[in-house]
């Protein structure tokens, strides 16, 4: 149980904790941003999930692709393939003793990124708008591994 609260007194892991949760309500409100989309704009993935509007034949029409759709979705898309590995090199970075202030800077980078390139991509913003916001976040990504790597390498 000392172990626990020795883990709760870690302030670089609560820093984690908070940053990883905004980014995971994010990374679902994106979801949500996606079927709200499907079911506004009438466009589904499957026949089945159409049956409400439309019986037998007529479902075939509700089922295609549509760029506002696809657009959210590909955001989402990009947010699973970059918060993913944030999480888990975060929190191993975080639990190899950082200084606070330069985990603090990581984490704030990394989700001001996320937040722009969510906002880069569904207004849609001129390139390299989502490039540079992509980069940040990926580049504060690879340095946190790079700095743990760095100080904790039993290879």
């Amino acid at each position: 149980m000392s172990e626990l609260k020795q883990l709760m007194d870690n302030e670089v892991l609560m820093a984690f904790a908070s940053y990883a949760t905004i980014v995971l309500t994010k990374m679902m409100f994106m979801s949500s941003a996606t079927a709200f989309q499907r079911l506004t704009n009438k466009i589904f993935a499957n026949p089945e999930d159409c049956a409400s509007f439309c019986k037998g034949e007529n479902a075939k029409k509700f089922v295609r692709t549509d760029e506002k759709v696809e657009r959210v979705r590909r955001a989402h898309l990009n947010d699973i393939e970059n918060i993913v590995p944030f999480l888990g090199i975060g929190l191993l970075y975080s639990l190899s003793g950082p200084d606070l202030s330069t985990a603090l800077m990581h984490f704030r980078i990394f989700v001001g990124a996320r937040i722009y390139h969510t906002i880069a991509y569904l207004t849609p913003l001129p390139q390299p708008n989502r490039a540079l916001a992509f980069f940040a976040g990926y580049g504060v990504t690879l340095s946190m591994a790079y700095r743990l790597l760095k100080s904790r390498l039993y290879l």
